[in-house]
């Protein structure tokens, strides 16, 4: 279908940020009823700056290119946005501010202080520079900045208050106050405190209404259990998906009011294995998101890594390395993330004040869903989670809530309903499917009907498949599914320290109301 003439006038072209000049568009072209995508906006070259020359071969890039036309863009009319937080290897004391840029800029900085009128401190930003190849007839070439500042040296407990500018736009000047943003480090010493996960986001209503229930909960951190933003629509890990990557900028944009102020703690899932970059498909990911570099190789599996906030270690996996499902990936790692996780959750046990382990991971161990389970996953990390007792293990990739009850030796080892208390020590470990994020959702087998609180139905087996070596499935008749929830939803875990710690978890629809919630405590 052939693009109407809707073009961005040039005197409002270089004071509009790309999600302006897309939303422009959007909005002028719903009027004539007719619907383009942000692929479409691209091809036409609306996206005034963001279009490259079509090239058919090579890969992507990141790092220094060349941008002459995007360079003449006075830095004053280059509005951020996009901004989003993550911690640094330490979260009492490093903390990573990421945002995007429309245009190439100009010695970018953040200024941070202990007052939203007192940002004295002013950190140097590096600006990484994404650019992806065009394919004719289907893609132009785009090129994207993201930017991105490391501060560490920070108090634990502590709020600040920052803002992102560079030559030309201070965050500080007056008219740009309503830009600042805060985050708060985490305490020096354990104490009770909430955090909220999900995966396959995506944009749409539903991810952002997901957002608010995110900001509802006022959580300490978020984790983004991999299928971030959809920008690669199948998931293969291939050249041959379709890929659009000026999606980011919507999601970005979309998740800005929540990701700004609660780092954003995302790991690697199938669709975010994008072809066109390297290495492996994660240069994307190493453009976008300064994530803790503590893991096995942080330059070539960015989604692997680990942090302890209060009384819980964190450890962040990317099962692309483990899947047999979708295999663009299987085994790239040569071993290396799964020893690496070996001596984590050993070093994690062995740490004074760290009572609970938490794993996140995209695809699933356990779930009767469209994706079912992956024989991968549990093959390689399964036995290192029980040889250390993990607490709880998140997954995404069904668009579904699924939870098991505590499983141990891949059979129930304590029947877990709603409401009731496991101990990892002696029950085994449950798991939890909290794919809901916003993308569009799966269902259950045949016959299967869902259940959770406030519609629980009579527990029985369930007839599903998992998958094995060589991409085939194989039946299985399960008895660990104990809820099921064919909605948008995510988790919240409270975790208590002192005399008698607990992580509380409860799983919200997409409204905020519980859906189900259990208790791990260890040796009770």
């Amino acid at each position: 279908m052939e693009t109407p003439d809707v073009g961005i006038p040039e005197h409002l072209a270089v004071r509009m940020s790309m999600a302006e000049q897309y939303e422009y568009l959007r909005t002028k072209l719903t009027r004539r009823r007719t619907l383009v995508t942000a692929g479409a906006v691209a091809a036409g070259g609306l996206l005034a700056g963001c279009a490259g020359k079509t090239t058919t071969d090579g890969k992507a890039t990141g790092g220094k290119t060349s941008t002459p036309a995007t360079s003449k863009v006075p830095g004053a009319v280059v509005t951020p946005f996009g901004r989003h937080l993550a911690f640094g290897a330490d979260p009492k004391t490093a903390m990573r501010i990421s945002w995007q840029v429309p245009f190439a800029v100009k010695k970018p900085y953040v200024r941070v202080g202990l007052k939203p009128d007192d940002l004295s401190r002013r950190i140097t930003a590096e600006v990484r520079d994404l650019h992806t190849p065009g394919l004719t007839g289907v893609r132009p070439a785009v090129e994207q900045y993201y930017v991105h500042a490391a501060l560490d040296d920070l108090h634990p407990g502590t709020t600040y208050y920052y803002g992102v500018g560079h030559e030309g736009f201070d965050p500080a000047a007056p008219h740009h106050r309503s830009t600042i943003g805060e985050f708060r480090t985490a305490p020096a010493n354990p104490e009770k405190f909430v955090f909220t996960a999900f995966g396959d986001q995506g944009v749409s209503n539903a991810a952002a209404a997901n957002d608010h229930v995110v900001l509802r909960e006022n959580p300490a951190f978020h984790l983004h259990a991999g299928d971030i933003c959809y920008a690669d629509t199948n998931g293969l890990g291939k050249t041959t998906d379709g890929y659009d990557p000026t999606y980011w900028n919507l999601f970005l944009k979309q998740n800005e009011p929540v990701s700004r102020s609660i780092p954003w703690m995302v790991t690697t899932g199938n669709h975010d294995m994008e072809a066109w970059y390297s290495p492996d498909g994660y240069g994307g990911q190493l453009a976008r998101w300064s994530l803790p570099e503590n893991g096995f190789d942080p330059k070539h599996a960015p989604g692997v890594y680990s942090f302890v906030y209060g009384n819980v270690g964190i450890v962040a996996l990317d099962a692309n390395d483990v899947s047999y499902e979708i295999t663009a990936n299987l085994g790239y790692t040569d071993g290396k993330q799964t020893k690496w996780l070996d001596g984590r959750l050993r070093e994690l046990r062995a740490t004074k004040g760290v009572d609970f382990v938490v794993v996140f991971f995209h695809h699933c161990a356990y779930s009767t869903s469209s994706h079912a389970s992956d024989g991968g996953v549990r093959a390689e990390w399964l036995p290192l989670f029980a040889k250390h007792q993990v607490d709880l293990v998140i997954n995404g990739h069904n668009h579904v809530y699924e939870r098991t009850d505590a499983i141990k030796n891949n059979a129930v080892g304590r029947a877990v309903p709603i409401g009731a208390s496991t101990d990892p020590t002696k029950d085994g470990i449950v798991y939890v499917t909290a794919g809901g994020g916003g993308r569009d959702l799966y269902g259950f087998p045949a016959g299967v009907k869902e259940s959770y609180e406030g519609h629980v139905t009579r527990h029985g087996t369930v007839d599903t498949v998992r998958w094995e070596k060589g991409q085939h499935t194989q039946a299985e008749t399960v008895e660990w599914s104990r809820v099921r929830y064919r909605g948008f939803s995510l988790l919240s875990v409270e975790a208590e320290s002192g005399s008698t710690p607990r992580l509380k978890v409860s799983a919200l629809d997409g409204n905020g109301k519980r859906i189900d919630h259990f208790e791990v405590r260890r040796g009770h």
